[in-house]
């Protein structure tokens, strides 16, 4: 199969800076979006209140009654968000990502969630095009078994040691973020927004980082 016309296309959309800068921050936000959910199936506390006389209520209380099942899904959640966050195993992470979300993406629209199917489809999507991002990692996943490509380097201007350990720090706030404000009975705004702010601050302070870098 002939992909020359499809990695010229691929290459130059690649070249595209603050494309790259985009996808990062794509990736810490659909990300961040597990961590609570995951946090909540860890603890083995339940997703909903919903009673089990609704079809929602009953399904979601039959998966929290399985167990371990239940916690190895919170730790999917988690560790797909931490691959992702992470930046040099943000492709892992998004496969991982990919199977868990489309999961989710046909619940929600099978049992009819009312404006949820929604939110899920538009992660599916993005998740999509995530891995679309990273076509010249998968695409030897298409070639024939007897079919062996030498490795070569190409000068992206893709994620650096900024957005690596920013990743980092993003998933430490949102995790320790998360647990505080599970614990509390009522939430608190102030900490709520101090806890928002750290995140954008972050996010902040890396693009800036990363706009000052590249103008060297």
């Amino acid at each position: 199969m002939d992909f020359t016309a499809v990695d010229t296309f691929y290459d130059r959309v690649r070249k595209t800076a603050w494309l790259n800068t985009f996808v990062i921050l794509t990736r810490y936000l659909i990300a961040f979006a597990f961590i609570p959910s995951g946090l909540k199936k860890i603890a083995g506390e339940r997703f909903t209140q919903m009673g089990t006389d609704t079809q929602i209520g009953f399904f979601f209380e039959a998966l929290y009654q399985s167990g371990f099942y239940w916690n190895f899904i919170g730790w999917a959640q988690l560790v797909s968000a931490f691959l992702m966050m992470t930046q040099r195993f943000a492709t892992l992470g998004a496969i991982f990502f990919f199977f868990i979300i489309s999961n989710i993406c046909v619940i929600t629209i099978s049992m009819k969630f009312s404006g949820t199917w929604v939110i899920t489809s538009l992660m599916l999507l993005a998740i999509v095009m995530m891995l679309l991002w990273d076509f010249h990692k998968l695409e030897f996943l298409f070639y024939t078994d007897n079919f062996n490509a030498p490795a070569k380097l190409i000068n992206y201007p893709t994620y650096n040691q900024i957005w690596i350990v920013a990743g980092f720090v993003l998933f430490i706030i949102s995790v320790a973020g998360s647990l505080l404000l599970e614990k509390q009975q009522s939430g608190s705004p102030i900490f709520s927004r101090l806890w928002l702010g750290s995140i954008l601050l972050t996010v902040a302070v890396a693009v800036y980082l990363n706009n000052r870098k590249n103008k060297k």
